[in-house]
């Protein structure tokens, strides 16, 4: 399959069998690691790693999958170069492109990407903005895939802030896999709704299914997976206070782990914030494997561009 020269901005632009390629890139390089079989597949390379929001899990994903292949990554943050400050998204996208083979970007607008993508002329990743989050997603459909074997015919309910970026991408990726989601959060904090529908189609095409619901019993019953995020997303620290009373019902712990009825999984694409969104005792738990979920990360990201770069079977 030839993914050479696209960029991934979100999922939805991905046919599921693209994403499996992506699935099946990840597996071979985890598999190339834990032998320690170390290739240069990016030797002569060079990165431009975009940052306005702060992160643990991406940049150094991003990091030491583009450094241990031999290419060389160069972190700029936006009190580094002048992005849509004095100077457009358009006129650093041209810049950028002349002088990397690839860029990353992790900051607030989705347009940001879209215009780096359209002016750079070299392909595009989007490490997080305020809609989407689609390196996570891969990375929370290969550890599913790890844990259950295979990922058609699971279900995945998403509990907390339904319009956050991880359950739009949720919603997404699992419908477009094959696996039924559940978005499970106050109507206030329902996705939007050209989203849900765009979300339907990929489930029709599919064979899964979305459900859209404030009822907690209701959409976690038979969950394999109980996934959440944080209550208040990076520049909505203000909101915290009022989504703390709000999302308290939807807290994960073990009353709510309970309500699916079977031995289910928890997953949060973190940083986590004990005793908001979820307790101690399930985040470090027995059914907690967001460890796996945070290295494999590593494991899609560098999957992702190998083959964004054309270089995959190298």
């Amino acid at each position: 399959m030839d993914l050479h020269g696209r960029s991934l901005i979100s999922l939805k632009d991905f046919t599921p069998e693209e994403i499996r390629y992506f699935l099946d890139i990840a597996r071979k390089v985890k598999n190339e690691r834990q032998n320690k079989i170390r290739k240069q597949r990016f030797l002569g390379m060079t990165i431009a790693l975009l940052f306005e929001k702060r992160s643990t899990r991406t940049r150094c994903s991003f990091e030491t999958a583009f450094g241990e292949e031999g290419g060389h990554p160069v972190f700029l943050s936006s009190s580094d170069i002048q992005l849509g400050v004095k100077e457009t998204v358009e006129d650093t996208a041209r810049v950028l492109g002349r002088m990397f083979d690839c860029i990353e970007f992790r900051g607030f607008k989705t347009r940001h990407v879209e215009l780096l993508a359209e002016y750079s002329g070299i392909p595009v990743i989007n490490g997080l903005s305020d809609d989407f989050h689609p390196t996570q997603v891969l990375a929370d459909l290969m550890t599913m895939e790890e844990q259950f074997g295979s990922l058609k015919g699971r279900k995945l309910a998403f509990v907390g802030d339904g319009r956050n970026n991880m359950a739009n991408s949720l919603m997404i990726g699992c419908a477009k896999m094959g696996v039924d989601v559940a978005i499970v959060a106050p109507d206030e904090l329902h996705p939007e709704a050209a989203l849900v529908k765009m979300a339907e189609g990929f489930a029709t095409e599919a064979g899964s299914s979305v459900l859209i619901t404030s009822d907690v019993d209701a959409g976690v019953k038979g969950a394999d997976v109980i996934y959440t995020d944080v209550w208040a997303s990076m520049g909505e620290e203000s909101k915290l206070a009022e989504r703390i009373k709000l999302l308290k019902p939807y807290q994960v712990n073990p009353s709510l782990m309970a309500k699916t009825g079977k031995k289910s999984i928890f997953m949060h694409c973190l940083p986590a914030v004990r005793n908001n969104e979820v307790v101690p005792e399930i985040i470090d738990g027995p059914s907690s494997v967001v460890w796996d979920e945070a290295e494999n990360r590593k494991h899609t990201i560098k999957a992702v561009m190998l083959a964004l770069l054309g270089v995959e079977n190298n």
